[in-house]
């Protein structure tokens, strides 16, 4: 194992001059930084990778160096220690790896054209200049950048540009941040700008591959956004501008450098007249999210990669704060319930996941941190938890006294607790430390034990596990009398009968699903709390459906005693009840084989199940939708499918022959349905060129995804094959939407073998085009969700074995390992009773 160095501790950068020279076509860098800062010892060592050094000076002298490769460094032997000014120059290369500073590729008017951007984030800065490329080596820099410049392109970075001489664009001083957050981009783009009430510049920048109006909605919500921080910070924001980019090729969804926020173009430019709301809900929460960390993560940063939730989980909460403000018709809470909470709950469960906060040993490591349902996910649900504990008053003055604190330096976790104490008068570290420190999450047991209603806590696994006698300080949320906490392993609470005539309703914990456990009732609390389903609101039915799913997952239930619960849940319209409706009846998949007496039974109970909404919602939006109706709508319509409903089919085909010849008109929230329905249901040679010939042409981020989730739909196996082969043809398939592909194939059962063969065989080229980015360990897991034979687990450990060695895929082999495994035996186990439950709800 790597020893984990931290090479500030030798040398503190206070100052940087970055010029880069840049030629495209060449597709080199030659590059001269000079750094200002503090040698605390004689021998030093400054960060690079993949860099050729041609000379280093300190104060203008010539000194002596080495370049360690292996530890991405350069060992430089000053005269002395103190104060000091290295100078170094050095060439490299740009990347076709999305990290560092690399291409984008995208098409005008069938012209090939590319745009320049960068990607520091996490260790990456490197890549494009010698630095101190750790969070807290910040310093302020002066970029300088000159490339082969054609008339007309235009260059942005963090900072306004000041002047321009002799081809050089000079770029203000920035204020103190870490490298990573240092981005520049430039080529021939479009912008769209206006200003805040507090004057701030923002801008949204994209390839003119795009209509104009495309930028419109970013730049309102970026605009407001920004607004609504300043107000809910209490703190202004400290920059002249704000600028959004979408980049064409770019790995991220998004990335919060300082000034000049990078995104996927699907999470940026939105068609005003034909996008779907969850789309439109996607882009607003992404920008909310990077937006966000323009004070919480770049203003103040995490000292070290292990407090990485310190930026992700406040940021993954505050989107939803924000976007809760701009568009409150939008009831964007429920969006986190159906998105962060489910995601958080299922990965948590597993044995060996990583907490919110993990400690980072190998330098490898700070790859794998990069967990969405951990860090992102159940860290935000961490800080809901606190908000709900403190409130927002003392949220807000807690947040103001922590920027003033730490502005333009770093913190840790314990920083954010003693701030927000210190507001709240509440002892938040005590309650959240464990938390955080301790991965998974308790399983409450409620249960009445001679009329005394009683709790009992303890881990919830799903998948092989060993136990480890973990305990929580549980912020019950009870709908009756019952302490705040739970800070033991068993409590009493007292009398059932009487805590229930008090209540006068169903009793029940964690109401509104705001914490991070679930519950097990007994017989007679779960009867009580389903003798009137219909009565619940929408949160309580989509929770009660989201434990018992996961319950069974667990195996501390059965899904055979589930299933017949299902139907009492199926004619709501509220998108929380449909997401976990289905995704309950999803899990049922599993238990079957394509084709089999067992599918055709499920398929005819998916029928049943979505068989009022869809009559009552259609295929096609309508004027007077509701909110809940329009997202909902996608969770019926994919059911009927499913159910191979001959009406559901042919009324998706008559609305793909009536666009055939314009198919990106079709309606955004259900075209993907459509383009499914026909990719499975009706497709031809000549549907499948359609649709990827669209595919290649449209600059539409939005149509692009539902091509490609129709597309790998398709039975055939010869344009399985064509799929396959265009996963490492780039002018077909971007490495950034390599995993989607894989993952449709991957699920698809008549593409899986191939799917699988390929990532096996391509293994070698996908490290190299992909590897070391932090999405890469995801592949892993989209196979995971996809393998439930022991045939496929044993293919999964005999691959994946020899690759434990690597840091920052260990932990995902391993617990993606368990996932499959547990999966396996629950199916072994569970099988036929489940099948026999399904044929049972149908008659």
């Amino acid at each position: 194992m790597a020893k984990l160095v931290h090479l500030y501790e030798t040398f503190q950068p206070s100052h940087y001059n970055v010029y880069l020279d840049i030629n495209r076509a060449a597709k080199t860098i030659n590059g001269h930084t000079e750094i200002t800062g503090h040698a605390a010892a004689q021998r030093i060592a400054i960060h690079q990778k993949f860099l050729d050094i041609e000379a280093v000076e300190a104060d203008g002298k010539a000194v002596g160096f080495t370049v360690d490769d292996d530890a991405e460094c350069i060992h430089i032997d000053l005269p002395q220690a103190g104060d000091t000014t290295l100078a170094i120059t050095y060439a490299a290369k740009l990347t076709d790896t999305m990290m560092g500073i690399y291409p984008s590729y995208y098409n005008v008017d069938g012209v090939r054209k590319e745009l320049i951007g960068t990607q520091f984030e996490t260790t990456a800065a490197r890549q494009a200049f010698p630095s101190i490329d750790e969070p807290e080596a910040k310093a302020t820099f002066d970029v300088a950048v000159k490339f082969d410049e054609q008339p007309g392109e235009t260059i942005i970075a963090n900072m306004p540009e000041v002047k321009v001489e002799n081809g050089v664009h000079y770029f203000d001083t920035t204020v103190k941040m870490s490298t990573y957050l240092v981005a520049f981009a430039f080529g021939d783009m479009q912008k769209k700008l206006t200003h805040t009430k507090s004057g701030v510049e923002i801008g949204v920048f994209a390839t003119k591959a795009h209509a104009a109006n495309e930028l419109d909605f970013a730049l309102d919500i970026a605009k407001r956004s920004i607004e609504f921080y300043e107000d809910f910070y209490q703190t202004p924001y400290p920059l002249p501008h704000s600028y959004q980019l979408a980049l064409p090729d770019f790995s991220a969804g998004a990335m919060e450098n300082w000034g000049l926020v990078t995104y996927r173009e699907a999470y940026l430019t939105v068609d005003p007249a034909n996008t779907s709301l969850e789309m439109k809900q996607r882009v607003a929460t992404v920008v909310a999210h990077e937006l966000a960390h323009q004070w919480f993560g770049d203003l103040v940063t995490m000292k070290w990669w292990d407090d990485l939730w310190l930026n992700e989980s406040f940021a993954n909460m505050m989107e939803y704060v924000a976007v809760d403000a701009l568009e409150p018709d939008w009831h964007i809470w429920e969006v986190f319930q159906t998105d962060e909470a489910t995601a958080a709950l299922q990965r948590d469960a597993t044995d060996g996941v990583q907490s919110v906060h993990v400690d980072v040993n190998d330098p490898a490591e700070i790859i794998s941190l990069f967990d969405g349902a951990i860090v992102y996910a159940k860290g935000s649900r961490m800080l809901v938890m606190v908000r709900a504990l403190i409130g927002d008053d003392a949220l807000r003055k807690g947040l103001k006294a922590y920027f003033a604190a730490h502005q333009y330096g770093n913190a840790t976790g314990a920083d954010l607790w003693a701030a927000l104490g210190e507001a709240s008068g509440i002892d938040v570290g005590a309650v959240m430390n464990g938390w955080l420190q301790q991965p998974g999450y308790p399983v409450v047991d409620a249960s009445v034990v001679d009329g005394h209603l009683q709790l009992k806590q303890q881990q919830f696994f799903i998948g092989e596990n060993t136990p480890q006698g973990r305990e929580w300080q549980i912020p019950l949320k009870a709908n009756f009398d019952a302490p705040k906490l739970m800070t033991t392993t068993t409590l009493d609470l007292g009398d059932y009968a009487a805590l229930r005539a008090k209540a006068g309703h169903a009793l029940r914990l964690n109401d509104g699903n705001e914490s991070h456990f679930i519950v097990k009732y007994d017989n007679t609390l779960m009867a009580d709390l389903l003798k009137d389903v219909a009565s619940l609101d929408p949160i309580t039915q989509m929770q009660t459906l989201q434990d018992l799913r996961l319950l069974s997952e667990g195996q501390q239930l059965t899904y055979a005693a589930v299933v017949p619960l299902l139907k009492q849940f199926a004619n709501s319209r509220s998108n929380l009840v449909n997401m976990a409706l289905y995704s309950l009846a999803g899990n049922l998949k599993k238990f079957t084989t394509p084709d089999s007496d067992s599918e055709k039974a499920l398929q005819t109970l998916y029928g049943q199940l979505s068989a009022a909404n869809l009559s009552a919602l259609g295929w096609l939006p309508r004027d007077t939708d509701s909110n809940d109706d329009t997202l909902a709508r996608p969770y019926v319509l994919s059911a009927a499918l499913y159910s191979q409903d001959p009406k559901a089919q042919l009324a998706a085909h008559e609305q793909y022959e009536a666009h055939v010849g314009d198919l990106i008109n079709l309606p955004a929230d259900v075209r993907v349905f459509i383009l499914s329905n026909e990719m499975q249901n009706f497709g031809t040679a000549t549907v499948f060129n359609q649709l990827l010939n669209d595919y290649r042409t449209t600059a539409d981020a939005s149509y692009r995804r539902d091509l490609a989730q129709a597309l790998t739909k398709t039975k055939d196996a010869g344009q399985i094959t064509t799929i396959v082969k265009a996963f490492q043809d780039a002018d077909t398939v971007k490495p950034q939407d390599l995993r989607a592909w894989f993952a449709g194939v991957l699920a698809n059962p008549a593409g899986q073998q191939a799917a699988w063969d390929w990532f096996r065989n391509s293994w070698d080229w996908l490290n190299d085009t992909v590897g070391g980015d932090m999405e890469f360990p995801t592949y892993i897991t989209v196979i995971s969700r996809v393998f439930h034979t022991q045939a496929r687990l044993d293919e999964f450990t005999e691959f994946f074995a020899p690759k434990r060695a690597d840091a920052s895929l260990t932990r995902e082999i391993d617990m993606d390992t368990s996932v499959i495994a547990g999966r396996v035996a629950l199916i072994n186990a569970e099988a036929d009773s489940v099948n026999a439950a399904v044929a049972e709800a149908i008659k």
